[in-house]
């Protein structure tokens, strides 16, 4: 089973990650960002690019990525092997805990609510929530309408992302890295 490009998982329990200062995490970190890249932040940035110039607009299907891989990134931070049961609080978490996004929990929440489950489970967005592509990142309007520009909302999420395989690297982070690991023990089948 392929975990990122020209990565199988066989590859995974091979690494020395036990030492804090084993070079292996840097193969490790290299491992998550072309997996990340892979199946969420290039396929977006495609999109993007591709409309540029062009009517036609993919707003909807960028956002759907984009929350795909915030509820992965939060699963990664948190160390959850899944989020069954708790995709609201991992989801709405990692958007508050995100210096990137500038928002609070109860905004993080109407996102997951109105956006995230209004794509992944109804095919559109709920209330009267919009997707645009200009604008600020999120701008409430009011109770039943939030707006969000999904080109800055996709930047903040890479920078985001980025800021957490910085701090992967940071031997100081101990339990990030733990955290870390255990999901990647899950997505690679290794058991304990």
């Amino acid at each position: 089973m392929k975990i990122a490009p020209n990565t199988d998982a066989s590859e995974w329990p091979k690494l020395r990650l036990d030492d804090a200062s084993s070079q292996d995490w840097d193969k490790a970190i290299r491992i998550l960002r072309g997996r990340i890249y892979e199946r969420y932040i290039e396929p977006a940035n495609r999109l993007i690019e591709h409309e540029k110039g062009r009517r036609k607009r993919f707003g909807f299907v960028i956002m759907a990525i984009d929350c795909l891989l915030v509820e992965a990134l939060g699963a990664f931070r948190q160390g959850r092997l899944d989020t069954n049961g708790k995709s609201k609080s991992v989801f709405s978490q990692f958007l508050a805990d995100a210096a990137e996004f500038k928002m609070d929990l109860s905004t993080a929440e109407r996102i997951y609510d109105e956006f995230r489950c209004g794509i992944l489970h109804l095919a559109e967005v709920k209330k009267r929530s919009l997707i645009r592509v200009s604008g600020p990142l999120c701008r409430a309007v009011s109770a039943e309408e939030l707006i969000i520009n999904r080109t800055t909302f996709h930047h903040a999420l890479c920078h985001a992302f980025e800021r957490y395989c910085q701090e992967l690297a940071d031997p100081a982070n101990a339990e990030l890295r733990r955290n870390f690991r255990k999901k990647m023990d899950h997505v690679c089948r290794v058991t304990p």
